[in-house]
């Protein structure tokens, strides 16, 4: 009786667990299929939003394509110009205030600062992660205070511009204006490299730079030894004759560093220099070469006009030697018996006014300082004190 009931009791147990495995089978399939069922959507939604992705993509290639197309259209009969959109990421603050004294090339002044400022709307400050490993960096900008610009609104046949420039080294000799770095081209695109002194937020401070103050940029671009320095590159022998354009000499009067200490009180809190004998190492590094034009070094009386002052005559040196606009201003007792050393010539720097003359054996002897009218206009919010602690 007993085996007989355990027997039922054992069928009984086999007979619940067998019915709950099948509902358990039951619903683990169900919930399979559920599963399956979901994947099965998820994979047609993926589908369906990566073809659209595509489709959305070859869309803006062909708006892009039409744009293009649309912009190498003549936009008149008489202007068959094509145009790319660009526009100035950035805006340098440089030590040189005009194009006055501003270094021909780079890297000929070391001491030759600039700040980058980016626009902070069109260059997010994460572009320029990674900049500050590199030494160097190519620089893209615009020859904004060039007199030619006016020129590129013009049909081609009309600008007048001219397909030979003077080049200094040849001694006012004229060459191809793409076998010369001169500013005055076709499009007024400027190319140079400087060094890489720090990066800070959206602002790089660089060094060696050949930039007048106000330049905009278009780009920047690492500079990569292995590949942008060519070891075997050739130029012409009339590149060689450095000494044209270097001095003999670069001495200071007596009272210049009292009178420089004097001016430093107004212009230090917006130089990008630590202190006044900084920025003396600066005007020697910039006058040791002629910055005068080509024009002033030969004939220095022929770009003179009257000024109200008997005693001394002035002149502003320019690096524009066909296209100047910063025209020589100074009185001329007799036009016929001027000497190099009775002019009186001006490079402004930091906003500071820089007198200095030179004679005949290219003896420079800078004579005075004082404020100019561009200190006012030089922004502080570029200085030495926001790069103090990188710069040492």
């Amino acid at each position: 009786m007993v085996g007989k009931r355990l027997s039922i009791t054992l069928t009984i147990t086999f007979a619940a667990i067998s019915f709950s495995t099948a509902i358990s089978a039951y619903v683990l399939s169900r919930k399979c299929k559920g599963l399956n069922s979901k994947i099965l959507e998820l994979e047609a939604s993926l589908k369906s939003s990566l073809d659209k992705c595509a489709s959305e993509r070859q869309g803006r290639i062909r708006a892009q394509q039409t744009l293009r197309k649309e912009l190498s259209q003549p936009k008149s009969e008489n202007l068959k110009l094509t145009y790319y959109p660009m526009a100035p990421i950035g805006t340098i603050r440089s030590c040189f205030s005009t194009r006055n004294g501003t270094p021909r090339q780079p890297l000929l002044v070391p001491l030759a600062r600039a700040c980058l400022v980016f626009n902070a709307t069109r260059v997010p400050p994460a572009s320029l992660e990674g900049l500050a490993e590199y030494s160097h960096c190519w620089i893209l900008y615009v020859f904004h205070l060039n007199t030619d610009l006016e020129k590129l609104w013009k049909h081609p046949s009309q600008s007048g511009f001219k397909a030979k420039v003077r080049v200094p080294r040849l001694k006012g000799g004229r060459m191809g204006v793409f076998a010369t770095r001169s500013p005055h081209r076709p499009c007024p695109i400027g190319l140079t490299v400087a060094k890489v002194e720090a990066v800070q937020e959206n602002m790089i401070l660089l060094s060696g730079v050949d930039l007048v103050d106000g330049t905009p940029v278009l780009d920047i671009k690492p500079y990569l030894p292995y590949c942008d320095s060519i070891q075997k590159a050739v130029v012409p022998n009339w590149l060689m004759e450095d000494s044209l354009l270097s001095v003999s000499s670069v001495s200071f009067a007596e009272d210049f560093a009292s009178a420089l200490e004097n001016c430093w009180t107004m212009a230090e809190k917006k130089s990008l220099y630590a202190s006044p004998s900084e920025f003396q190492r600066l005007i020697k590094q910039v006058l040791s070469w002629d910055i005068r034009s080509l024009s002033q070094r030969n004939r220095p009386h022929d770009a003179l006009s009257k000024s109200d002052n008997d005693d001394e005559m002035l002149v502003n040196t320019s690096d524009a030697d066909e296209h100047q606009d910063d025209r020589a201003f100074l009185h001329e007792k007799d036009q016929n018996s001027v000497d190099s050393k009775d002019i009186i010539y001006h490079l402004i720097l930091e906003g500071l006014d820089v007198s200095y003359r030179i004679d005949h054996h290219g003896n420079v002897n800078v004579e005075k300082v004082s404020p100019s009218s561009f200190l006012d206009k030089i922004s502080n919010s570029c200085n030495y004190l926001t790069w103090e602690d990188k710069l040492q």
